[in-house]
Formats: C-alpha cells, sequence, structure tokens
C-alpha cells in the first residue's frame, strides 16, 4: 500500500471533521488516501479542539449581544454548519437503530437508512437541549474552557472505541481498518492541548470524565459488539456526541 505524505492526515482529518475545502488531497492515489485516512484517526482530537474553540468563540461573541440561552443556540448552528452535523446524525441513526430491539443486519439496515424516526428525533432533540442546557450553566469564562475540552474529548472517544472494536460494513469505521494501540496514544497525546485549560482550572472535573470514560467507552462497546458485532460510523459518531455531553454535565454538576 502506498503511504500518504506527512502532510496528508492532519488534513484528512479537516477533512473528515468539517465542510472546509482542503486543497491538496485530490492529488492523493486511492492507496495513499486510504492509509492517510487511517493516520488520520490520530488527528481527531485536535481537529476537535479547533471546532470547540470555533463554538466557543461564537458563544462569547454571541453573549455580549443576546441572552447565555439564544448565544448557546447560535453557537451550536455555527457549529453544525461547520461539521455538516456529522454527529448530530449519528445520534439520530444510532437511536433509530437501537431505540427498539434490532439487531445485526436489520439494525445496519436501519443504520444507513437517512430517514429519521421518532427514537432518532428524540435522542437528538435531548442531546442538543441537554448540550445548550449545560453550556448555559456555565460561567462565561469557564464555559469556553468547557466546550473546547469537550469538543476534544468526544472525538478521542471515537478513536477509543474504534481501537476497541473491530469495523461493522464498509462505512467510515471500515475506513479507519482499525485503531492499533500506538495510534491510540498519539490521539491521547493531541487531546492535552484542548484539555489542559480546563483540567487547569478543574482538574476534579476532568478526573472524573476519565472515570466516566472508562466505564461509559467499555459499556457502549459491549452494547455494540452484541447488537452489531462491532462497530460503524454512527456508532464512533455517536461516541463523540456522549463524550462532548459528559464532561459538559461534569463540569456543570454542582
Amino acid at each position: 500500500m502506498s503511504r500518504a505524505p506527512a502532510w496528508a492526515p492532519p488534513l484528512l482529518a479537516v477533512q473528515f471533521l468539517t465542510r472546509l475545502p482542503v486543497p491538496g488531497l485530490a492529488r492523493l492515489s486511492a492507496a495513499a488516501a486510504a492509509d492517510g485516512f487511517a493516520r488520520a484517526m490520530a488527528w481527531l482530537p485536535l481537529v476537535g479542539a479547533a471546532i470547540g474553540l470555533v463554538t466557543a468563540t461564537v458563544f462569547t461573541a454571541s453573549a455580549m449581544l443576546w441572552p447565555p440561552v439564544i448565544a448557546a443556540l447560535l453557537a451550536l448552528v455555527v457549529e453544525a454548519l461547520l461539521t455538516g452535523a456529522l454527529h448530530e446524525d449519528a445520534v439520530a441513526d444510532f437511536c433509530d437503530a437501537f431505540g427498539g430491539h434490532a439487531r445485526g443486519e436489520e439494525a445496519l439496515r436501519i443504520l444507513r437508512d437517512s430517514r429519521i424516526g421518532s427514537y432518532g428525533a428524540l435522542g437528538l432533540g435531548l442531546t442538543v437541549a441537554l448540550r445548550c442546557a449545560a453550556i448555559v450553566a456555565l460561567p462565561p469564562a469557564l464555559a469556553v474552557a468547557a466546550i473546547v475540552a469537550a469538543a476534544t474529548l468526544g472525538r478521542l472517544w471515537a478513536v477509543l472505541l474504534a481501537a476497541i472494536l473491530p469495523p461493522v460494513g464498509a462505512g467510515t469505521a471500515a475506513r479507519t481498518g482499525g485503531v492499533p494501540p500506538r495510534r491510540a496514544l498519539l490521539a491521547l497525546l493531541a487531546s492535552v492541548p484542548g484539555v489542559a485549560p480546563l483540567a487547569w482550572s478543574m482538574p476534579t472535573a476532568v478526573a472524573i470524565q476519565a472515570a466516566v470514560a472508562l466505564v461509559l467507552l467499555p459499556a457502549l462497546a459491549r452494547f455494540l459488539r452484541r447488537r452489531i458485532g462491532g462497530s460503524t460510523g454512527d456508532g464512533l459518531g455517536f461516541a463523540v456526541a456522549i463524550g462532548q455531553l459528559a464532561l459538559l454535565l461534569g463540569v456543570a454538576a454542582r
């Protein structure tokens, strides 16, 4: 397999997580692009931190003109435009597929279905509402650090889930080729810049989130292994959303 040049994985991570145009990637061969995408997994937390910084900046600027609830909603709107609502779509698909008793091929068929059902609508609505409420509950300065850290750790959760579970089907999870331990460790290191400001001001909250991840990630992995035999792109996207929400709720807890 052709190895992608060193500049390709971070740009592929940006292309994957956002709608931003990324020049130069069209020059890659199919084999080099596949290798680069697999290696891009290590960059997801760092790109997530950049996305979180955009969200936090919009929230801070909007809060100068509007009440916190409106500012938080505007920030989430801008984030959805930036990311193409990638993870929100995954939450809706995940809830539709697993809200009932679907397993195996039936669950995979529902995950591939672009239509949204009652479970998906409810799961997506509650996830966005809880995330907005948690942001509003925080003091402005702390909200910035929490938004960036949540965006970082959410993407780290996806990488770690991909390291735990084999991919199923031919979607995003399969394109990662699995995440070897070394790449998962690199992703862990890449999450440090995004988490450091919050860890400095609220080390206990970050430590609790790490403990929560040690419980929820294996539980999610067991659930997916039992229901469909592995993970899909929607499973990874759901992990991103839950990881973000877990951090924000932990910081907002009294």
